[in-house]
């Protein structure tokens, strides 16, 4: 089965996406299943329609469904709140909370001279398959599993297989396949289809084959309107890597923006609603450095910044040792048993890092002290000189000018896309 609308310039509509989930549904055999897992995002991608297309699911296929579980990964656990905003017409008691930590089954492992190899020699580790345990519990028969293809600073273009061995995946996974990311250097897998970490997950979804239910994938591809709004620019649905691979062609048309020159300031808004830590606020660093200017500044406004970590152990990793440029922290894990210990951790570290090439400053709310801030190695900025200054409420993406005549480059989402120079993209 393959189900698909896409378009580069024209929004998929509600009545458009009833159907086309409707026609998912029928061709996938969904109808003869009698528990059926949904494995949707959760609040971090909110604007994914993945909430919409959960919705759609759970009133066509009624008591089939016998649980939705967000894929958190190392996220913070949803709040009866969020779901209620992002899932309005899936009843809460469907809900389950993936616990990465603890929640988890080994299901294979690739061995490390394979994961050597995948890695061109930068690791040499094994890799665990792992997923929740409820995937492979026989509680379910038939599996949805939902999700958005954007440009993505660990596996290139996120979704398909990640949404299972990251989003439902255990420590010892998400640690090594961020950390084989972080090593092999985000500016050769940003915004690519086939990266090291795709290839690791699809060599892991091959293995699980037989001992995980049917699962069908439903992707999205959403990109700003030139009115600001978001929209619906492709869905796919296949039980195969087709509909990824055809959605993350149509991710590299409508997220990535290429610059014929480097950005000398940069200005990111983090919506509180979807943005309390730097492990989710530093997209804006992931999704604008191959833009920066050497010398240049990413002024991240974050006035819901909570914390660094999503996870308590890892905020304290993140305020221990600060973010460094790449060869700082691999020094750092081979002589640091509680770095080595946290690899996702260690992966983020580099990730966050500017490689000394521009400043990084981040303008928090409240709950965030200046600081805090400098203590992990960024600058600080006064959040409410900087909105005053830069008015990102409502400011569409692209080039502006300061009342001064300060020139910045404004990014309304980072979630939504990937910004570079052409010269980076083609060279990296």
């Amino acid at each position: 089965m393959y189900v698909a609308e896409q378009s580069l310039n024209r929004s998929i509509q509600d009545d458009e996406l009833d159907v086309l989930v409707e026609k998912t549904i029928e061709d996938s055999g969904a109808y003869k299943a009698k528990r059926i897992l949904v494995i949707p995002p959760d609040i971090t991608r909110l604007h994914s329609r993945a909430g919409k297309i959960t919705d759609l699911l759970v009133a066509k296929l009624g008591r089939r469904v016998a649980a939705i579980m967000p894929a958190l990964g190392t996220h913070s656990q949803m709040t009866e709140a969020e779901i209620a905003h992002m899932y309005p017409g899936s009843p809460q008691a469907l809900f389950r909370v993936h616990d990465w930590r603890r929640d988890v089954t080994e299901l294979g492992r690739i061995p490390e001279s394979r994961v050597a190899e995948i890695s061109g020699g930068k690791v040499h580790y094994s890799y665990p398959v792992q997923a929740n345990r409820l995937l492979s519990s026989g509680e379910v028969d038939f599996i949805f599993s939902v999700g958005q293809v954007v440009p993505h600073e660990v596996v290139g273009m996120a979704n398909h297989a990640k949404n299972i061995f990251v989003g439902t995946g255990g420590k010892e996974a998400i640690d090594r396949s961020h950390y084989l990311s972080a090593v092999c250097g985000m500016e050769g897998i940003m915004g690519r289809a086939d990266t090291p970490v795709r290839a690791l997950l699809d060599e892991a979804l091959g293995m699980v084959a037989g001992k995980l239910p049917p699962i069908i994938w439903i992707l999205t591809v959403i990109s700003p309107a030139e009115d600001g709004s978001l929209a619906l620019r492709g869905y796919f649905s296949s039980p195969d890597r087709r509909c990824f691979e055809e959605a993350a062609a149509l991710s590299a048309k409508v997220n990535i923006q290429l610059l014929e020159e480097p950005v000398q300031k940069a200005v990111v808004w983090l919506d509180p609603e979807e943005y309390r830590s730097t492990w989710l606020g530093n997209k804006s660093i992931y999704r604008m450095r191959m833009a920066m200017a050497d010398g240049g500044e990413l002024l991240i406004l974050a006035p819901g910044l909570r914390s660094f970590g999503e996870d308590p152990s890892i905020d304290a990793v993140i305020r221990h040792y600060g973010y460094r440029p790449r060869a700082e922290i691999q020094a750092l894990v081979a002589r640091e048993p509680a770095l080595a210990d946290n690899l996702s951790a260690a992966a983020h570290l580099i990730h966050g890092s500017s490689e000394g090439r521009f400043r990084i400053s981040y303008a928090p709310g409240p709950s965030i002290s200046k600081e805090e801030i400098t203590s992990v190695g960024y600058q600080w900025a006064d959040l409410d000189r900087a909105l005053e200054r830069y008015a990102p409420r409502g400011r569409l993406a692209g080039f502006h000018k300061t009342a001064d005549g300060e020139d910045f480059f404004f990014v309304p989402n980072p979630a939504l896309g990937l910004w570079s120079t052409t010269a980076r993209m083609r060279g990296a």
